[in-house]
């Protein structure tokens, strides 16, 4: 027996290279992860379904949801993809989120949350929500968010029971509220009937007939001076045989941009010289409206070399201004006469509608009473508005924690180094149980039934000692300081290692 554990520990000291090298890897990564992994902390909260309050007898409820269903809905809406970019943008959850896609933001958000419902017939419903982030604060805020959509969201749906409640209540009144209505619509009546002849519109129809008033001396006086200056239009030509300057203001809108293009053309060659390329461009503005506007006056028939034809063209401008100005105060006389026949309406609608609205006031006072008794009933709406129904509770608040959840460097470590003495042992295991060569005495009398007489182990050369032992420091030190090195190279300047795994786990989802 003690030669048998001899030669294992023999053959385990002839193989340690093997074993060492795989011990040293895994220690080497164990250690090294241990170190340079970020510190993950993770934020948790509370919140309770209490039960609802109110008695079935004065306001049944009018969600039919079960807490664990209401609770279920609530986590879904939550989880939304909107929510979770608002709430990781607003609070920077991630340093790369700048490079982040929205995919990967809210997939990290819900890989990040959890949330755990728990209910039972006899037992209270509960929801834990937590989330894990890379600071204390991030991860609370991000939980105090997640709080504030959740009781939100309770809160909307007790009000929409409220306002459902309050319609239930309403009901009561409304045969309370049916002469009113009645004398309402008597009322509405008379108002659509005269409506342009009520009280209530007097000064602002006064203001509309003294405004028409004023726009009707206006084209009254803008007509007259239309007419002097076409009589004194005509009294130039008569004397002179020329239109002059007077027709400037009636030339066609071509006409006038021809005059503006020939004026800016002047003063262009006041500057530069005809070779310039703005006079080159001004003259050929120039002569394509002279080509325009000779296009419209073929098609008028109209010679505007003529001073005849031009006082033709201008007059019958102006004609046509006073025209449209006679349409004008046509238009205006009908308004004001319409407006007159209003306000000779307005008094006798006046001690109308104070009979209908003396009654309509009558009514309302009955009204405003059975409105007060509805209050009664109007009680359970604000029970319910302030929190006396099932609502949800925070039970135990989110804090910011003041050390790191994980990773548990020490399990890791002693974790990495209890695997590698494994994994090393059970490559020499491996190794020793594939060989199959004789190397005992014992053995060559067992395979080749023979007793050999003495037995003669191998013995090396001081040369290959010192090329093992190099070679072994050499892998040794390769390995213990590679193996970190590369492993932080990794993390510091090509992407984070908890990113990688991330990254592999989502792969290996998607494969399953």
């Amino acid at each position: 027996m003690k030669s048998t554990i001899s030669f294992y520990f023999a053959i385990f000291l002839r193989r340690i290279h093997y074993f060492l090298f795989v011990f040293l890897i895994i220690f080497a990564t164990s250690m090294t992860l241990a170190k340079i992994l970020p510190a993950v902390y993770m934020s948790r909260t509370s919140l309770l379904v209490e039960s609802s309050q109110i008695p079935n007898q004065l306001a049944a409820p009018t969600v039919q949801t079960g807490d664990a269903e209401e609770l279920q809905i609530i986590e879904q809406r939550l989880m939304t993809r909107v929510h979770l970019l608002d709430i990781a943008r607003s609070e920077n959850v991630f340093e790369d989120m700048g490079a982040m896609a929205a995919d990967d933001i809210v997939r990290k958000m819900r890989a990040n949350t959890t949330i755990r419902r728990s209910s039972g017939r006899t037992q209270a419903t509960l929801m834990n929500i937590s989330f894990k982030s890379r600071s204390g604060t991030i991860a609370v805020n991000v939980v105090n968010q997640y709080v504030t959509l959740v009781l939100q969201n309770n809160a909307e749906t007790r009000a929409d029971r409220a306002s459902d409640t309050l319609r239930f209540f309403e009901i009561e009144v409304e045969r309370l509220s049916k002469k009113l209505e009645d004398q309402g619509a008597v009322v509405l009546e008379f108002n659509n009937a005269n409506a342009d002849a009520l009280p209530n519109t007097l000064t602002y129809r006064l203001n509309q007939q003294t405004g028409l008033q004023t726009r009707l001396a206006t084209v009254d006086r803008d007509t007259g001076t239309l007419q002097e200056q076409k009589r004194r239009l005509i009294e130039v030509f008569e004397a002179t045989g020329n239109v002059g300057n007077a027709s400037n203001a009636n030339l066609t809108p071509e006409q006038r941009q021809l005059a503006t293009l020939q004026d800016n053309l002047s003063k262009a060659l006041a500057i530069y010289s005809p070779e310039h390329p703005k006079v080159k461009v001004l003259e050929a503005q120039v002569a394509q409206q002279k080509d325009v506007v000779a296009g419209q006056s073929a098609t008028a028939g109209i010679d505007l070399q003529s001073p005849t034809s031009m006082l033709d063209v201008t007059v019958a401008g102006i004609d046509a201004q006073i025209g449209l100005l006679s349409e004008q105060r046509v238009l205006i006389i009908d308004q004001l006469a319409i407006l007159e026949d209003s306000l000779a309406r307005t008094p006798e609608n006046t001690i109308l509608q104070s009979a209908l609205n003396r009654d309509y006031n009558n009514i309302q006072n009955q009204y405003n009473t059975a409105v007060n008794r509805m209050s009664q009933a109007a009680a359970a709406e604000r029970i319910e508005l302030l929190a006396k129904g099932r609502r949800i509770a925070i039970l135990d608040p989110a804090t910011a924690p003041n050390k790191p959840t994980s990773p548990n460097r020490m399990l890791i470590r002693i974790g990495g180094t209890f695997l590698g003495l494994f994994l090393g042992l059970a490559l020499v295991f491996m190794l020793e149980f594939l060989n199959s060569a004789i190397r005992r005495p014992t053995e060559i009398t067992k395979h080749l039934g023979i007793t050999p007489i003495a037995t003669i182990p191998y013995i090396r050369t001081p040369m290959e000692l010192v090329v093992r032992r190099a070679t072994f420091v050499s892998v040794f030190a390769l390995i213990v300081i590679g193996i970190p090195a590369a492993l932080f190279a990794i993390h510091t300047y090509y992407l984070p290692l908890d990113l990688i795994y991330d990254q592999m786990a989502a792969k290996v989802r998607a494969l399953i």
